[in-house]
């Protein structure tokens, strides 16, 4: 572990890269979910189309599969747009950039079902009475619906949270130089690939008990007075 601890400065700027890309894909899969979570309740028939086929893209496609789509795919594109319309040279698209994109754009389907079952399981007559009381669009949503949609979300919002930590490791396949690209190349170049993956269990673990005890006292927040059985 002697040599692990050398390395500590480079495994603690994987850290910070890989907990930075974690929270602002969550910010993203948050709007994203929400935004897709109204298309699946609209009253309209388009609207809940799209949001079905942007679910079911997500769950078909394997994650590693649209992370190379976007980083690789999604840069030709751009390239050629720029080419076709002149209005661009060639772009070269970041990979913590991609790696946000991507994994916003994956989780934001998961969120989507969690936020979509949390405001289902809010009863109907609670709105009724919110808008009989004078309240208007937003003030139901903010007033009513937000509070209790994060009651009910929050499990469903954990799991989803702590699986996108992990799946932050993905992005070391199209060179972003995270924990888990940082460990690796630090272990191969001493000979001491295990050591160093154990470290990188290690970090995952205290993110996650970290993560474990926020979202905790976040749950006993939003279910105060609420009866547990």
């Amino acid at each position: 572990m002697d040599t692990v601890l050398e390395y500590k400065s480079i495994l603690m700027q994987g850290t910070l890269v890989t907990v930075s890309l974690a929270v602002l894909s969550l910010l993203l899969s948050v709007l994203l979910g929400l935004l897709a979570a109204s298309l699946k309740l609209s009253s309209s028939l388009m609207a809940r189309r799209i949001g079905n086929i942007y679910v079911t893209l997500v769950r078909s496609v394997p994650d590693l599969v649209l992370m190379m789509l976007i980083f690789y795919g999604g840069q030709a594109l751009v390239n050629h747009l720029g080419g076709l319309t002149g209005w661009w040279d060639y772009v070269d698209l970041n990979q913590f950039i991609a790696g946000v994109l991507t994994l916003g754009f994956i989780f934001g389907a998961y969120m989507a079902e969690t936020f979509r079952g949390a405001i289902l399981a809010i009863p109907a007559g609670q709105h009724e009475a919110a808008v009989a009381c004078g309240m208007n669009r937003f003030q139901v949503f903010r007033l009513v619906t937000w509070p209790q949609m994060v009651r009910h979300a929050l499990p469903g919002f954990s799991n989803n949270w702590l699986v996108l930590v992990k799946s932050t490791a993905l992005v070391s396949v199209i060179g972003l130089h995270d924990l888990v690209w940082n460990a690796v190349s630090a272990g191969r170049s001493t000979q001491q690939l295990f050591s160093f993956l154990s470290a990188v269990l290690i970090i995952y673990l205290c993110i996650t008990a970290v993560s474990d005890l926020c979202l905790r006292k976040l749950d006993r927040r939003f279910s105060a007075g609420v009866e547990r059985r």
